[in-house]
C-alpha cells in the first residue's frame, strides 16, 4: 500500500482554500467564478468545440487502425469483469445523476423554452430538440472520457506505469513527469475531479430535494437545508461502499443502477406516448448523423442569441465532460484491462450512446407531449420537471418513488469511484488506496458541493466547471500526443517481428 504524495498535499490545500473561499466570502465567490467563466466562453467558446471535435476524431482513427488490435494490457491478460458489468460501471460512473436530471428536461426546454435556432413551440422546435440532446449526450461525450481512459489503461497495463495521468505523458517529456511539472499535471487532473464530482452531486442533491418537494409538498420544502441534509446523508452511505473496495461496492451498486435504470427506461416507453418516442428516437437518429459535423463546429460567429445558446448548453457540456474525465477516464481504464483497444472504444462509444439516445427519446418526448397536452411544465424548477412529467402518467407516484432511488445509487456510485480515483492519484497510482485517503476525498466532494449549492445553486455548479475544465483539456491535448508515439512504435515493433 502506497503512501500519500505530494499531489494529495497540494490538492487538498487547493480543494480546502476553495471551500474556505467560498464560505467566508459567498457572494464575491461566486462574482470572481462568473467573471472568470464569462470570459473563458466569449474568448474560448471555439477552442472547447475544437479540442472536443478532435477528441472524437482520434477515437474513431483508432477504431478503425489496425493498432485497434492491440491490447490494454498484457497479450495473455483478461477482462477482469464480465462485458454486462463493465458496460455497467462504465455508465454508472460516466453519466449517471445528469441523464435522469436533464433527461425530460433538456429536451423540454430546447422545445419550449430556449430553442437552438427555430420557434419555441414549433414542430421544428420539437425536432431540434433531440437532435440537440442527442448530440451534448453522444459519441462527443463518451470520445473526451475514451481519450483519457485509453492513454491511462495503455500506460498502466500495457507499459506497467503507475495509474497517475502524468504517467501517460513520459513518451512526450520523458522522466520530467517524475517531479514538479508530473506533480502538476496530476494536481490539476485531481482539482478538475473534486470539482467535476462535486458539481455532479450538487445535480443530484438538487434533483432528490426537488423529487421530495414535489411528492410531499409541505413536508420537504426545496431549499438549501434540505439539499444539505441529503448531502450528508447520501456521504455516509458512499463512504460506506468506498470502504468496501471497487469488487464489491461499485460494482453492486453499477448492477443495481442499470437495473432500476432499465426498469424505470421501459416503464416510461410503456406509459408514455410509445408510437411518438419510437419514432422521435428512429428519426432523430438520422439527424443526429446527418448535421453532426455542422452541429459539432457551430459557433454562430455573428448571432449574439445563438451564441449565448450554445455557451449555456454546449460549451457547458464540453466543459462538463472535460472536467470529468480525470475521474471517469481513470476509473473506465481500472475496469478495461484486458480488452483490445478496438473493443474497447467500440464498449465506451458505441453502448452508452445508444443507451443515451433511447433515454432521451423516452423521458424527453414523453415531457414534450405532456407540454403539447396543455400541461405547462416551463414554469417549474428544472429538477421538478422529470416528476411533474410522471404526475401525468398512470403510476406516477411509483415512477417518481423509484427515479428518487435511482438517482441516489447513482449519487452513490460516482461519488464512490470518485473516491477510488481520486485516492488512486494522490498515492502514487496505488490500485488500493489507503480508507482514510478515500475519506478525505468524499468529505472534500460533499462540502465542495455545499458551497457551490449555497452561493447560487445550478448556475455556479456550471460556471465552476467551465473554470475546472479549461486547464485540463490543454493536459488532454498532450496525452492524445503522447498515445499516439507510443502505440505508433510499439505497432512498427510488431509489424517488423512479423
Amino acid at each position: 500500500m502506497k503512501k500519500v504524495t505530494n499531489v494529495f498535499w497540494i490538492a487538498l490545500a487547493l480543494v480546502l482554500l476553495a471551500i474556505g473561499y467560498g464560505a467566508i466570502a459567498p457572494d464575491n465567490f461566486a462574482e470572481v467564478t462568473g467573471n472568470i467563466e464569462s470570459f473563458l466562453t466569449t474568448s474560448f467558446g471555439w477552442y472547447y468545440l475544437l479540442v472536443v471535435s478532435i477528441m472524437v476524431l482520434f477515437c474513431l482513427f483508432f477504431l478503425i487502425s489496425p493498432m485497434g488490435q492491440i491490447k490494454l494490457g498484457k497479450d495473455t491478460d483478461k477482462p477482469e469483469f464480465s462485458f454486462g458489468t463493465w458496460i455497467a460501471m462504465l455508465f454508472s460512473a460516466g453519466m449517471g445523476i445528469g441523464l435522469v436530471f436533464w433527461g425530460a428536461a433538456e429536451p423540454l426546454s430546447h422545445f419550449a423554452i430556449d430553442s437552438a435556432t427555430a420557434e419555441p413551440g414549433t414542430a421544428e422546435a420539437m425536432r431540434e430538440s433531440m437532435r440537440f440532446s442527442f448530440f451534448h449526450w453522444g459519441i462527443h461525450a463518451w470520445a473526451i472520457y475514451a481519450v483519457v481512459a485509453l492513454a491511462l489503461a495503455y500506460a498502466q497495463f500495457r507499459k506497467g506505469e503507475p495509474g497517475l495521468i502524468s504517467a501517460t505523458l513520459k513518451p512526450l517529456f520523458g522522466d520530467k513527469m517524475k517531479g514538479p511539472w508530473g506533480t502538476l499535471v496530476d494536481v490539476i487532473a485531481v482539482f478538475a475531479t473534486v470539482v467535476g464530482v462535486a458539481t455532479t452531486l450538487g445535480f443530484g442533491a438538487i434533483q432528490i430535494n426537488g423529487g421530495l418537494a414535489f411528492l410531499f409538498d409541505g413536508i420537504a420544502g426545496d431549499s438549501f437545508a434540505v439539499q444539505l441534509i441529503i448531502i450528508a446523508i447520501v456521504t455516509v452511505l458512499f463512504m460506506f461502499s468506498a470502504w468496501s473496495g471497487l469488487s464489491k461496492g461499485i460494482k453492486y451498486l453499477s448492477n443495481t443502477n442499470m437495473v432500476l435504470a432499465v426498469v424505470l427506461l421501459i416503464a416510461v416507453i410503456i406509459l408514455g406516448p410509445t408510437l411518438l418516442i419510437m419514432n422521435m428516437f428512429t428519426n432523430t437518429i438520422g439527424t443526429y448523423f446527418q448535421n453532426l459535423i455542422e452541429m459539432s463546429f457551430r459557433s454562430a460567429p455573428i448571432d449574439g442569441e445563438n451564441r449565448a445558446w450554445i455557451d449555456g448548453w454546449t460549451i457547458f457540456y464540453w466543459a462538463w465532460w472535460i472536467s470529468w474525465a480525470p475521474f471517469v477516464g481513470i476509473f473506465i481504464a481500472r475496469v478495461s484491462k484486458g480488452r483490445t483497444i478496438r473493443q474497447f472504444l467500440l464498449g465506451v462509444l458505441m453502448i452508452p450512446t445508444f443507451i443515451s439516445f433511447l433515454w432521451f427519446s423516452a423521458f424527453g418526448t414523453t415531457a414534450i407531449d405532456v407540454q403539447s397536452s396543455g400541461v405547462d411544465l416551463t414554469g417549474l424548477l428544472t429538477e421538478e420537471t422529470l416528476f411533474a412529467v410522471f404526475n401525468e402518467l398512470p403510476l406516477g407516484v411509483l415512477l417518481s418513488v423509484i427515479a428518487i432511488f435511482l438517482i441516489t445509487t447513482f449519487f452513490v456510485t460516482s461519488a464512490d469511484s470518485a473516491t477510488f480515483v481520486l485516492g488512486m492519484q494522490t498515492t502514487g497510482g496505488s490500485l488500493h488506496p489507503q480508507n482514510t485517503v478515500k475519506l478525505t476525498w468524499g468529505i472534500s466532494q460533499s462540502a465542495i458541493a455545499v458551497i457551490l449549492l449555497s452561493t447560487g445553486g445550478l448556475d455556479t455548479l456550471q460556471t465552476v466547471l467551465i473554470i475546472a475544465a479549461f486547464p485540463f483539456s490543454i493536459i488532454m491535448l498532450l496525452m492524445m500526443a503522447s498515445f499516439y508515439k507510443a502505440l505508433n512504435i510499439e505497432y512498427k515493433a510488431i509489424k517488423r517481428k512479423r
